[in-house]
């Protein structure tokens, strides 16, 4: 189980670094972060603290889990935290979608993507690692080997990388309409 829950660390921690870097990357990707958040964040909360407070607080949190997953010691504070964050973000998607906002969401910078199902199954494809790192923290005892560190670290390098890409790839899959009004499917007409 420790190799899990190192593999986890990883997905996690890539995750969450990709996200702060990137909404940290320049002043235009900072600044639609900031506009995200003040469109797609929760009404009740932005009532009461400006978009911009709500956004620094975000990347600081963000930031917080990388920092707590590196320290063995904490990092199961810092699969809660993540598991948390995982969670709030899905819900927001959520009240955006059903509200019918297709603001992007900026998650990584400045990704002019429509927030949709993606956003909703990342959230929750990160917040299970975060769980399964959290509950696989307990039994993490022992000592581990190299070959199987350096599977765990791959596997959770991958994976980290599919999540943050995670819009990407679903654009390949997402039908397109050609000029004359016929579905297409990336490069092929049907």
């Amino acid at each position: 189980m420790s190799y899990v829950v190192l593999g986890c660390r990883c997905v996690v921690g890539l995750v969450f670094v990709a996200s702060v870097v990137g909404k940290l990357r320049g002043r235009e990707s900072y600044a639609g972060f900031v506009a995200a958040t003040g469109r797609l964040g929760p009404g009740w909360v932005l009532s009461r603290v400006p978009a911009g407070v709500m956004a620094g607080g975000v990347i600081a949190a963000e930031a917080t889990v990388v920092v707590l997953l590196v320290l063995p010691g904490t990092a199961w504070m810092g699969f809660a935290l993540a598991g948390l964050l995982a969670m709030a973000f899905a819900a927001a998607v959520l009240a955006a979608l059903r509200r019918g906002d297709r603001a992007p969401c900026r998650c990584f910078g400045v990704s002019a993507r429509p927030v949709g199902g993606v956003h909703l199954v990342r959230n929750v494809v990160l917040a299970a690692a975060a769980g399964l790192g959290m509950a696989g923290g307990a039994a993490a005892a022992g000592s581990l080997e190299p070959a199987g560190v350096i599977v765990a670290v791959v596997a959770g390098a991958v994976v980290g990388a599919f999540v943050v890409a995670a819009d990407d790839v679903a654009e390949l899959f997402r039908p397109v309409v050609s000029l004359d009004g016929h579905h297409a499917t990336k490069g092929i007409l049907r």
